[in-house]
């Protein structure tokens, strides 16, 4: 596996990692416009909160609101999500696969949890204006 250089989180339209930090930034904040905004339009995610799979225009926020109904029979809130150093991080022409280690932190009835070990697993597509998820995977960690 190709490790990732320290700081590759940049910013930019020629970079993959651009659109993931795009992404969690957006979903950390509850913006899923910005969300969506990081999405191929025929995107797919994969979860392992049912129904598991999201497909589409509107996979992210079909997944969103998902989410928050999820969270909301469990009393759970607050979602934030930490990225790591890409442990596998591939470019090859107009294509991306980077897996990336996380922490999630969210309170569940008031109580504060964090989630490490946690894997996202992006794979994204290069288009005329910059890099779009094509998809996306949690795998999740352990919580404490």
């Amino acid at each position: 596996m190709e490790k990732a250089k320290k700081g590759n989180w940049k910013m930019d339209a020629k970079n993959p990692l651009a659109a993931i930090r795009q992404y969690i930034d957006a979903f950390n904040k509850g913006d899923v416009k910005n969300m969506g905004a990081t999405f191929a339009e025929d995107a797919a995610i994969l979860d392992g909160m049912a129904p598991h799979l999201w497909l589409g225009s509107t996979a992210t926020q079909d997944w969103y609101r998902d989410v928050l109904i999820e969270g909301e029979h469990h009393g759970a809130s607050g979602y934030f999500v930490t990225l790591g150093e890409p442990l596998h991080n591939v470019t090859t022409d107009d294509a991306a696969y980077v897996v990336v280690p996380t922490t999630m932190t969210f309170n569940v009835k008031g109580r504060q949890v964090t989630q490490t070990g946690a894997k996202f697993i992006v794979a994204l597509r290069k288009v005329t204006d910059g890099w779009r998820i094509a998809a996306w995977a949690w795998a999740k960690g352990t919580a404490a």
